[in-house]
């Protein structure tokens, strides 16, 4: 059986360092070499700081994503182009950067997925949360990270507003005069709920979804305590993106 060859870019990151661990573990996978700016080409898998130069020598079948929002659309436009189906773990992307990587990559025949959140309990969380919005619509999510993340709110945030959107009753929840004393003390709106973000060391990523109605409150939870937690999703990733074309956005596509 012909082995999957995956190229991480973000090698020398903290996400980057478990995906290698799992894919050099997994006997369907077979670890080529990565991308980072602190590149080294002399070591062996070589690093390289391009990632054409590193598709060119390299030939993977697979690009693995853990960089930064600025790099992100480059490196799957690239890839794409090249023949290299993504797996994309990095936020920062907008709808209309989807919509257009989901066009070129339906032109080159490319299967590539976007995933905010690669365990499996989050798309747990996510499923839950949608159900449960149905029936209780007043809700808020507050999502907690470590403080060296970049962007706020969190991708998983907000795919999980979007599910939630999909699902409630539109209603504007909180009193129609209410007053911030202090900027952002309500976190960010987003369909008439709200979303509020925590950055703090010692964190990884942590999400609840609090809903309310008359009485009760229920609260969907999850906590990722290591990175390591990512891993059984990254690989289902990495194993099922050859099996379609265009963009898919969302781990829970491949969830039932």
């Amino acid at each position: 059986m012909k082995k999957l060859r995956v190229l991480v870019a973000g090698a020398k990151g903290r996400m980057g360092q478990e995906v290698i661990q799992m894919v050099t573990k997994d006997d369907e996978l077979e670890y080529v070499g990565g991308v980072d700016l602190q590149a080294s080409e002399e070591s062996t898998p070589p690093i390289y700081q391009s990632v054409e130069k590193a598709i060119i020598d390299l030939k993977p079948d697979i690009l693995v994503d853990f960089t930064i929002p600025q790099s992100v659309r480059n490196n799957m436009e690239i890839a794409i182009q090249m023949g290299v189906s993504p797996v994309v773990g990095t936020t920062g992307l907008t709808q209309q950067d989807i919509h257009e990587l989901d066009k070129l990559a339906k032109e080159y025949k490319i299967g590539g997925l976007i995933a905010p959140n690669f365990s499996i309990g989050a798309i747990l969380m996510m499923k839950f949360s949608a159900v449960a919005a149905k029936y209780m619509p007043h809700v808020e999510i507050i999502e907690m990270h470590h403080d060296k993340k970049l962007d706020a709110p969190s991708g998983t945030a907000i795919k999980t507003a979007e599910l939630i959107e999909k699902e409630r009753k539109a209603i504007m929840q909180g009193h129609p005069e209410e007053k911030e004393i202090i900027a952002g003390a309500r976190g960010s709106e987003y369909s008439g709920f709200r979303i509020h973000s925590v950055r703090l060391p010692g964190y990884v990523a942590h999400q609840e979804v609090i809903f309310s109605d008359v009485g009760q409150t229920l609260t969907v939870r999850h906590d990722s305590m290591n990175r390591e937690s990512f891993m059984p999703g990254v690989n289902l990733a990495i194993k099922k993106v050859k099996s379609f074309e265009g963009i898919v956005y969302g781990l829970e596509h491949f969830i039932e």
